[in-house]
């Protein structure tokens, strides 16, 4: 994993509205077909590690867990897991992984 790339395309993502946050969001965007990849911070919980693995066995998403405070530092958002929506920055990031 290239983690300084990764930083740069997760920044891009949010600045082109391309990245979902949060457990609402991710569920949200999973439920309408919207999220291609799930990245969970690799300083989650037991349970939200478990949550989230529910939610993307049930709606057949990859997940990818990231090494701790990855996503803050990329983001600046301080959150646990983060979304990439089906498009042009999708194959990208799941490129980096």
């Amino acid at each position: 994993m290239d983690e300084r790339r990764l930083k740069g395309l997760l920044g891009i993502c949010v600045r082109s509205g391309q990245a979902v946050f949060g457990e609402d969001g991710c569920r949200k965007a999973a439920g309408r077909g919207e999220c291609g990849l799930l990245l969970l911070d690799g300083g989650a919980s037991g349970n939200t590690r478990k949550k989230y693995e529910g939610l993307c066995r049930g709606k057949d998403l990859p997940m990818a867990i990231l090494p701790e405070g990855l996503i803050e530092a990329a983001t600046g958002r301080p959150c646990m897991a983060m979304g990439i929506r089906k498009g042009p920055m999708l194959t990208q990031v799941a490129g980096c992984l």
